[in-house]
């Protein structure tokens, strides 16, 4: 009698069996999709974070490619058969039209010894920023010789200098003896100013400049008109151009309030300077008048006027004002007030009666405003010292420069430098001290805001006033009435119209 047969499993397989089931048990609960808004910065964060790293790199590696697909493309023709569909194309001329069949020469073809040459050849050329009258011309193929006896002529009539950038000229070569040698100049023209047109012509076998004065009228542009609910858009809609009324706006601002001042009633009054060629060309200049009527009378009347060499606003009595901010003396900074303080050297409390500005040696200084050196040279503890005198009874000092730039009793400008940082005098280091005085006593430099006051007296006030009554009596739109051309002579009559007469009976 056999015993029943006892299944004996495999010691690996089972062992194996339970590794796997026990690392599903620990995988089952770990938590992939965490919440990430929670626990940041933890284990299971981090482990979150992976996960949608991870899910979002295979889902961007499966994007399908959104490329054109490439289609069937025909073999480009070449050899006899691009020659044979060539030959049955009609090409337009403006291809230069070569399709067809080609044909090979005949008896009836003679070739040519040379080629002929155009009688004369015209051209433009531009004369550019920095060029020269005598490079553009060797640019446009005129011999060396001629181009510099061309650009003498020019200079006789005009200065090179004054000719713009940009300016077209004309230039006509005539036939050359042989290939070897440059075409002459027959003819050049162009505008060399805004009042004069040249030509330079062969006469002869010289070449001889002609002068071709253009008339240009100097009328100034007037323009008026009721302020109404808006003083810029009123002066705009009468044809004043946006940078004038700009500008007319600051300059009536320095005499009134534009917002408070200006009624809805008052007129406005600008006067430009204008020219215009009988060619048509037209030039707007500057603003020269600004002005301002209520019931008639003149409220505001400011005039630009030149003296010394500066461009001022005046009014119509001849007085300027200008005011303003002094400048600043030097770029560095402020190193020390206005005030008592105890001096770095002499180790006790004194005035400090100006300001220190820091800055290294040969820093520039400036003058603050317009005046007059009273005194440039060395001055005790000062060291190197500029005092400058300026209107309204103020005078500023600049010490311990290294250098000084302006001598005694010459004029300076607001901005000019004067000299430069230094140590010298009673200093520690190099630094500018710059003081402010009103009629000889030292203020503080802080507290002066600095006006400046015009006034002309004498011939030029006369010169001012006759200016004025003649801007004044230039009545709107003057300017731009018909202008009758200099080149036409009202004596002559054109034989079309001689033609055109009806034949006395």
């Amino acid at each position: 009698m056999q015993s029943p047969a006892v299944a004996v499993g495999n010691p690996f397989s089972e062992k194996l069996g339970e590794t796997i089931d026990h690392w599903r048990d620990e995988l089952s609960e770990v938590e992939w999709v965490p919440d990430l808004g929670r626990d940041i910065g933890s284990i299971v964060w981090f482990r979150g974070l992976g996960t949608l790293v991870l899910l979002s790199s295979i889902a961007i590696s499966c994007l399908p490619d959104f490329g054109p697909i490439a289609g069937h493309q025909t073999a480009p023709l070449i050899g006899s058969q691009a020659d044979q569909a060539r030959s049955q194309m009609i090409a337009p001329l403006a291809y230069g039209s070569d399709t067809g069949v080609s044909m090979a020469a005949t008896d009836a073809v003679r070739p040519l010894a040379q080629s002929p040459e155009r009688p004369s050849i015209e051209l433009v050329a531009t004369l550019g920023r920095g060029d020269g009258m005598r490079r553009v011309l060797r640019r446009a193929g005129v011999a060396n010789k001629e181009a510099g006896e061309v650009t003498d002529l020019i200079a006789s009539a005009v200065s090179l200098r004054d000719i713009k950038p940009g300016t077209k000229i004309d230039v006509t070569l005539g036939r050359r003896p042989n290939k070897s040698q440059p075409r002459p100049l027959d003819q050049l023209a162009f505008r060399a100013r805004f009042d004069l047109n040249l030509e330079v012509l062969r006469q002869n076998g010289t070449l001889k400049l002609n002068r071709k004065p253009i008339l240009v009228d100097d009328t100034p542009l007037r323009i008026k008109g009721v302020v109404g609910s808006s003083l810029y858009r009123s002066a705009r809609a009468a044809g004043a151009p946006a940078d004038a009324v700009q500008k007319y706006l600051q300059v009536i601002g320095k005499k009134m309030s534009v917002s408070r001042d200006i009624r809805s009633t008052d007129e406005f009054d600008i006067i430009l300077s204008y020219r215009r060629a009988e060619t048509g060309e037209v030039e707007v200049g500057d603003l020269v008048y600004a002005g301002i009527t209520r019931d008639g009378k003149p409220k505001a009347q400011m005039l630009k006027w030149n003296t010394a060499g500066r461009n001022n606003w005046f009014e119509a009595s001849g007085v300027g004002q200008s005011s303003g901010q002094l400048v600043r003396p030097t770029n560095g900074r402020r190193t020390s007030g206005y005030g008592m303080r105890r001096h770095p050297i002499l180790r006790y409390k004194r005035m400090h009666s100006g300001l220190d500005f820091g800055g290294g040696y040969g820093a520039p200084i400036y003058a603050v405003t317009d005046g007059t050196v009273s005194f440039a040279g060395r001055k005790g503890g000062f060291g190197k010292f500029v005092k400058i005198k300026h209107s309204g009874g103020l005078a500023s000092g600049y010490a311990h420069m290294s250098r000084i730039a302006v001598s005694n009793g010459r004029r300076v400008r607001k901005g000019q430098i004067i000299g430069y940082i230094g140590s010298t005098g009673l200093s520690t280091g190099p630094h500018l001290h710059y003081e402010l005085y009103r009629n000889g006593r030292a203020i503080n430099p802080n507290s002066v805001k600095f006006v400046q006051r015009a006034e002309l007296s004498g011939r030029e006030l006369r010169r001012f006033k006759t200016e004025l009554q003649r801007l004044q009596k230039v009545e709107p739109g003057a300017a731009l009435g018909t202008l009758k051309s200099a080149s036409t002579n009202p004596g002559e009559t054109r034989e079309i119209n001689r033609l055109n007469k009806p034949l006395n009976s």
